[in-house]
């Protein structure tokens, strides 16, 4: 049962799906004979539900409209020399369609370049209600978890702040943020955006590169997320 899972294999599932921004996407054909698998770009929401923003015109949303069962993969193993050994995620759920305003702009926020097109009439950004989750974490480590232990505490009052928060780092402390990448992350470059905060941490991108950085412990307040990212700052600079 997923009550007994450790705590950090709750977390690196979490972890996984608020660190990619990509998925394999898995849904049953129409013509119900095979199933069907694409690429897609996801962004996360608070209470880790996956959004995506696709077209009336794909297979996949033609599928999602007869039988709206879906599964993404979140497939963490890139980098790894031996990829059987390295951590994946099969998130189970429904899709539905949304015109939830903030999900849009979450989404928008991971995936600058999908405004050109998230407007046109044939796009929609789609809600996935997630029912369980398969976790393969290595070799011996697999686990099915279920949606209640899956998801976050909520944190509405976090949620309600994070375009604030967001835009504050981002025009007054690009600094902060490229310090977290460089020297907490290990990544090159400048010119690092925040892109998301959440109560269990903060999403970066710079160019098309995606990156994740956990709090030491969860946060459900403006005020608690403020401390944590002042405190992250410091350790980077204290990593000098």
């Amino acid at each position: 049962m997923s009550a007994a899972l450790p705590p950090e294999m709750i977390g690196r599932a979490r972890h996984l799906m608020r660190a990619l921004d990509r998925a394999a996407l898995a849904v049953i054909h129409p013509d119900g004979a095979w199933p069907y698998a694409s690429l897609v770009l996801v962004a996360v929401a608070h209470d880790l539900a996956p959004i995506l923003l696709i077209s009336q015109l794909a297979e996949h949303t033609k599928a999602i409209a007869a039988d709206a069962k879906v599964a993404l993969l979140f497939d963490g193993t890139a980098g790894i020399e031996k990829p059987l050994t390295g951590p994946r995620l099969s998130v189970l759920g429904r899709a539905q369609r949304s015109d939830d305003a903030r999900l849009a702009a979450r989404y928008l926020a991971r995936h600058p370049d999908a405004a050109l097109y998230a407007g046109f009439k044939d796009f929609a950004f789609y809600r996935v209600a997630i029912e369980r989750a398969h976790l393969v974490a290595g070799f011996g480590a697999i686990h099915w978890i279920e949606a209640a232990a899956l998801a976050p505490p909520p944190a509405p009052a976090l949620e309600q702040a994070e375009a604030e928060i967001v835009a504050h780092m981002n025009q007054d402390h690009g600094e902060a943020l490229d310090l977290y990448a460089g020297r907490l992350l290990g990544l090159a470059g400048e010119g690092w955006r925040m892109t998301g905060l959440d109560a269990d941490g903060l999403d970066l991108r710079r160019l098309g590169q995606v990156a994740r950085l956990d709090f030491e412990a969860p946060v459900g307040t403006a005020a608690e997320a403020r401390r944590a990212l002042v405190s992250l700052a410091g350790k980077a600079r204290g990593l000098s």
